[in-house]
């Protein structure tokens, strides 16, 4: 609560002397300050919003990066106050709980993204994998395009791709989230988003874009290297990144030192062509300074120095989309890596915003991917040591499961790939029609710190059945039903093999209904009320009223 001091000249102090038995009367006026409290409005609106997602996010993923910046013996938060940034915004702001489930009188019981983001974005109920439209399948407009037309900046950061569901629906309206081509057209011709950084720029290029040479041309011409426009998903002809700096005035960046050296205020940055690099390749590039590609960090500090100049405020969504990307692979190791490339950009966002009293910063994810959690096992249970406490009474101290010791934390943080990489490492193509148990014990123990036995690779190479195109399908011995994507669910495999070694479990390859953690930061009058249980569509709404903007 500020204060005012005010100087009153409030006391008389009669002071008596005696002269020649006469008494005199002096007084004595002394000045003192009295501190009056003077009533401040409170702030209940802002100029700016800035809302972080962590795609697949929930809370057993915030307790990874909790214990692994506490109490692992090498965190890299030693020196730091061992305290995340994700910390910094609950300890300084409000935190509450966010169901996000389909809402509304067609609701269900689990989201997927693009029905999640787009309840946060237009406050309105959706239907599970549409973008950027209510349950009853009406285009509504997004907090976003609310914010633009009220004369604000916007922008859309993701590590995904630009067109993936979370980004897609803050500017895009589609009956499903597969259309990213549709999508990436939306995005550049509605003119609604100032800044957009991303990969993703397969759907953005011309489908014959391996093949015609004054494709190719046209996009080494703009500066883009080859690994960003290498392949399209596109089934037409339109180079939409040449319409998007021809007919619609982006600037364009394709890789770090392009974006770093932009000035632009309306900008388009496509960094992959796919994916953008994962936490991982990130880690290892930062170490040697050999990134080129932007992270998460640089793209967000870019975006508030170009938006932030806009004098009316402005809307601004970060990603941190491979989170989920590495639940769905039931890879821990990965998983840490990328929330703490995304605690990275919230460290930004926090110096940024600290000082100010004109924003709300709003932290949550779509929801939790995996059911993953630390659980307890009797694998390798412990020895029986000897304690000096005295009520041991002479016995030893001898737990009777494996509880986990800390120095699992380090040995997820040192994984040196995905489990990507090692299912790559024995197919490129998906392909296991011809692998050997031998390539599975190799490529996992090439990839991560654990060793495996053959017995355990031999059930990562175990099979059921063919997909479409011939390749082997895993074998999983339990929730097969909930391992939904093809060849790429050999990572479960690999994940339920290393899972005594980790003390991790799994339950899906896809994602769970968990309520998700919020934090809100910013004048107290805004955050206040997110400090509760409430629904995606509440966020939605609460952040909208926080901007001023119209919820019809």
């Amino acid at each position: 609560m500020n204060k005012k001091l005010l100087a009153v000249a409030i006391s008389a102090v009669l002071l008596t002397a005696c002269n020649d038995d006469e008494t005199k009367t002096v007084e004595v006026i002394k000045e003192v300050e009295v501190i009056k409290e003077v009533p401040v409005p409170t702030v209940t609106s802002v100029k700016n919003v800035i809302l972080m997602i962590g795609d697949g996010m929930g809370p057993q993923q915030v307790g990874l990066l909790e214990e692994y910046a506490r109490r692992a013996p090498n965190s890299m938060y030693n020196g730091r106050g061992n305290q995340t940034a994700l910390s910094k915004l609950a300890n300084n702001g409000h935190l509450g709980l966010s169901l996000n489930a389909p809402h509304g009188a067609n609701g269900k019981l689990v989201t997927d993204s693009a029905c999640s983001a787009t309840q946060l974005a237009t406050g309105l109920a959706a239907g599970s994998e549409m973008i950027g439209l209510d349950e009853q399948g009406n285009i509504v407009e997004t907090i976003l395009e609310k914010a633009k037309k009220a004369g604000k900046a916007t922008g859309l950061i993701s590590d995904t791709r630009l067109t993936h569901a979370t980004p897609a629906a803050f500017a895009a309206h589609q009956p499903h989230r597969s259309y990213e081509a549709e999508i990436a057209v939306q995005m550049v011709e509605s003119g609604m988003v100032d800044v957009m950084l991303s990969g993703g720029a397969r759907v953005f290029v011309p489908s014959d874009i391996k093949t015609d040479e004054a494709d190719r041309k046209a996009m080494a011409d703009l500066g883009a290297p080859e690994s960003v426009y290498k392949k399209s998903k596109r089934s037409d002809d339109r180079n939409i990144v040449l319409e998007a700096k021809e007919q619609h005035g982006y600037t364009l960046a394709f890789d770090k030192t392009q974006l770093a050296n932009s000035d632009a205020n309306k900008l388009l940055g496509l960094f992959a062509n796919s994916g953008m690099a994962d936490g991982i390749a990130y880690k290892a590039c930062k170490a040697d300074n050999s990134c080129t590609e932007p992270s998460l960090k640089e793209m967000t500090l870019k975006a508030l120095d170009i938006l932030s100049k806009d004098e009316d405020g402005f809307f601004l969504m970060i990603e941190g989309g491979q989170i989920d990307w590495a639940g769905h692979a039931n890879d821990a190791g990965w998983m840490l890596n990328e929330l703490l490339k995304f605690d990275e950009a919230v460290e930004a966002v926090y110096e940024w915003v600290k000082d100010r009293n004109d924003t709300l910063v709003v932290v949550t994810a779509d929801h939790e991917t995996g059911s993953f959690g630390f659980s307890y096992s009797n694998h390798n249970t412990p020895d029986p040591v000897t304690l000096p406490g005295d009520g041991m009474r002479g016995k030893d101290y001898k737990p009777k499961f494996n509880f986990g010791g800390l120095e699992v934390l380090d040995t997820l943080y040192s994984q040196t790939g995905t489990f990507y990489d090692v299912i790559g490492e024995v197919n490129g193509n998906y392909d296991y029609s011809n692998a050997t148990d031998q390539q599975w014990k190799d490529a996992i123990e090439k990839y991560t710190p654990y060793t495996i036995t053959y017995e355990q690779a031999a059930k990562v190479n175990a099979v059921n059945g063919f997909n479409s195109d011939g390749y082997p399908l895993p074998k999983f011995d339990d929730f097969s039903d909930f391992y939904v994507y093809d060849t790429e669910d050999f990572t479960a495999k690999v994940g339920r093999v290393l899972a005594t070694q980790q003390n991790v479990v799994w339950g899906t390859g896809t994602h769970t209904a968990a309520p998700v953690p919020v934090y809100a930061f910013g004048p107290e009058g805004v955050t206040k009320q997110f400090s509760t249980m409430q629904h995606h569509v509440d966020i939605g709404q609460k952040m909208m009223m926080a901007l001023g903007l119209s919820q019809e």
